[in-house]
């Protein structure tokens, strides 16, 4: 029997863990940054940035070993999965083709911070199947 988690229906992230996105986005700018969002109940609790790989301006690979180590953080701590992130520091908030087919974690939401023209803009989605569908992401102020 396979244990199918239910998707997020709504991503709520603290101000604070959206903004340590943003510096880290604008930081490894034009490589694309990455990391993981757990928390409960849609809500974001912990960020845990992550290396991209591959260091590239175009897609990004997670080191597998501080994949590892942070899926049992996670689960240590009593925390889900929420979120995948990455930047496209010169492109849109949605998928590429890239993202899409390598989008092999049910359940997650992809969440993509554009820099595109200086004015950074975040959207969620839900990628299964080839499937796109776009999940609301609410900046929670406190």
């Amino acid at each position: 029997m396979r244990f199918e988690r239910l998707p997020v229906l709504k991503l709520q992230i603290p101000n604070n863990i959206f903004e340590q996105m943003l510096v880290q986005a604008r930081a490894e700018a034009p490589v694309e940054a990455c990391g993981i969002l757990a928390g409960a109940d849609g809500k974001a609790q912990k960020l845990y940035k992550m290396t991209n790989a591959e260091a590239s301006t175009e897609h990004f690979m997670m080191k597998p070993e501080e994949q590892f180590r942070v899926v049992k953080e996670i689960r240590k701590a009593g925390l889900e999965m929420l979120a995948i992130y990455h930047s496209h520091p010169a492109s849109g908030a949605r998928p590429s083709a890239e993202d899409m087919r390598m989008a092999l974690t049910p359940g997650v939401v992809y969440l993509i911070i554009s820099l595109l023209n200086n004015q950074p803009m975040v959207k969620g989605f839900i990628i299964e199947d080839g499937n796109v569908s776009e999940v609301p992401v609410e900046i929670l102020e406190k």
